[in-house]
């Protein structure tokens, strides 16, 4: 049973909060940057990014100790400011493509973590976690939630449609035309209603945030090795989330796009994919799929689309059944000799929101030899990973909602 716990989150002011709000740091250029913290002072960029102010790329323990500082300083300057009681809160996007998402903002716990009850479909880097471990310990903060989806709750809902129809808290629309919204949930018949509701709920999956969500569990067994409160109820016993029903929760593909045919001819390339595939040479015409097991192609200035030779391929597990599983196998590995899928350089990743003409740009402009474009993973297909303990290939979905960074902050005393 899941334990969701309400916190007193620390919050821009609500005269300055799109101002603070930004997407995740690694998410921008550096001109990029550069630009938003030179005309904008109160950025959550100032704060993720402390090198700006000397002009110096600044990294490891030196940078953490000043990530901390200018935390500290939006803090002592009331740009942030913390919430006197415990609360959940209801956070709600519109996109551009008017496409709403709406959920809760609260304390997941770690153990539910090392448990099984929040579960994992993804693989995770020992260094990256350590090294996000390291991060939270020194700042005390996590300020980019990890996203994790739930079962459609009516008693959730029906807080929640209750909660909405109030004046949000915040309200603002950001350059890319996202309309923001949160609610504060700090009523004890809500809040009661809420928690019981998740404590009933067997099982939640992480949507994204693979390596947050591990890294705040080193954290948290650190702090129990180091001869600390032993109480689950210490606040870095649990992870800032940001939890959404599953009817909600949108996937996108990632298509791949591959520098060069490892040595094969157009033609020999083509004669070996026909061993496990269909294959519809559609010339001009763009192919994009529009079901699983259907993928499709773009090679030398003509689209294909590829189907899958459904009684040559066994399927034997949930993994088997993931098309970016499929793709890799039977095409990636084998033929094109694409091994690992994090580091080889001859390959690159385009989420499906970026239109399929992007990959026939790439190749027709030289920079990749071949497209793949996959069909989107379902919900049910990463549940049934998850629950079957398997972990899909890096990059095999994009998910939405995407949330800013910097809106709701969840302090631990480490």
């Amino acid at each position: 049973m899941a334990k969701i716990l309400p916190f007193k989150a620390v919050r821009p002011t609500r005269d300055k909060v799109s101002l603070v709000a930004s997407r995740s740091y690694q998410s921008y250029t550096e001109d990029e940057r550069d630009t938003r913290m030179n005309y904008n002072p109160y950025s959550f960029l100032h704060v993720v990014n402390p090198g700006y102010r000397y002009h110096k790329d600044i990294s490891g323990d030196e940078r953490y100790k000043l990530v901390r500082n200018r935390y500290l300083e939006f803090k002592e300057e009331e740009i942030f400011i913390q919430d006197k009681n415990a609360s959940y809160y209801v956070y709600k996007i519109i996109n551009r493509e008017k496409e709403t998402f709406c959920g809760i903002i609260a304390a997941a716990s770690t153990l539910d973590y090392e448990k099984g009850v929040i579960k994992k479909h993804e693989n995770t880097l020992k260094k990256r976690e350590e090294t996000f471990k390291k991060y939270l310990k020194t700042v005390g903060f996590n300020a980019e939630p990890v996203l994790l989806t739930y079962p459609d709750n009516d008693n959730i809902n029906a807080v929640v449609h209750t909660v909405t129809q109030e004046r949000a808290e915040y309200e603002f629309t950001t350059t890319n035309r996202d309309i923001h919204y949160l609610w504060k949930i700090n009523d004890t018949d809500n809040i009661q209603t809420i928690q019981s509701a998740f404590n009933k709920i067997e099982t939640i999956y992480i949507a994204d945030g693979h390596h947050r969500c591990a890294s705040s569990c080193l954290l948290s067994r650190d702090n129990i090795s180091n001869n600390k409160k032993k109480s689950d109820t210490e606040a870095y016993h649990y992870f800032m989330s940001y939890l959404i029903p599953e009817s909600e929760l949108k996937v996108h593909e990632f298509n791949r796009l591959i520098k060069d045919l490892n040595g094969l001819s157009k033609e020999e390339f083509l004669i070996r994919l026909d061993e496990w595939f269909r294959i519809e040479n559609r010339g001009s015409e763009v192919y994009k799929p529009s079901k699983l097991h259907h993928f499709s192609m773009y090679l030398e200035g003509e689209f294909y689309s590829l189907y899958l030779r459904k009684t040559m391929y066994e399927f034997n597990d949930a993994l088997s059944e993931l098309d970016a599983q499929i793709l890799y196998k039977k095409v990636l590995e084998p033929i094109l000799d694409i091994k690992d899928l994090r580091t080889d350089h001859r390959i690159e990743y385009s989420h499906g929101k970026n239109n399929i003409m992007q990959i026939k740009s790439k190749v027709d402009q030289g920079e990749f030899a071949i497209g793949f474009g996959l069909y989107p993973a379902t919900v049910e297909q990463i549940k049934r990973i998850a629950d079957q303990g398997l972990k899909m290939p890096p990059k095999s979905t994009y998910i939405e909602p995407k949330m800013r960074s910097g809106i709701t902050i969840y302090e631990f005393d480490t």
